[in-house]
């Protein structure tokens, strides 16, 4: 059982485990960079794959599901606010602290990099595709771990599992 990425006609297919790597890493660069609220709820769906709370190989998304905005510009902001969050984590932001080596991350942000480099947001976003709404963005963060977190609606961070 896996996981799926995908973006238009692309796909990137991840085992469990390379799913927990993937997500771990997004998480570290994401808290780093999050500043404006799509940002946030980017980061929100990001914890949305944490299959310690959503079961392993139930996790997921479409870029196509998810709300860019409603102008050129805003699209514009938001993808390259991703493309800057995979830019840090393929510079290995903080991968000493996971406590062990990923050694396929790369493989895997270089082709989700790909895709979303590829990607040309919607104007309106697929129905349905998970997208957190404002109210729903990551803005607490765990103290420990310095990263954003879904609290205080599930019980911690990604890391404290």
């Amino acid at each position: 059982m896996g996981n799926v990425f995908k973006g238009g006609d692309q796909r990137l297919d991840l085992s469990n485990s390379g799913t927990e790597v993937f997500v771990d890493v997004l998480t570290l660069a994401v808290s780093d960079l999050a500043e404006e609220p799509w940002d946030y709820r980017f980061a929100a769906l990001l914890t949305l794959q944490n299959q310690s709370v959503m079961g392993r190989g139930a996790v997921g998304f479409d870029l196509e599901g998810i709300d860019w905005g409603a102008t050129p510009h805003e699209r514009a902001r938001a993808k390259g606010f991703v493309l800057r969050v995979l830019a840090r984590a393929l510079s290995r932001h903080r991968w000493n602290e996971l406590g062990y080596r990923p050694p396929h991350a790369e493989d895997s942000l270089r082709r989700f990099l790909a895709m979303v480099e590829s990607f040309t947001p919607p104007a309106r976003a697929r129905p349905g595709g998970g997208f957190p709404g404002p109210d729903d963005a990551a803005r607490a963060s765990c103290v420990r771990h310095r990263v954003l977190t879904a609290l205080p609606l599930w019980d911690g961070c990604l890391f404290c599992r």
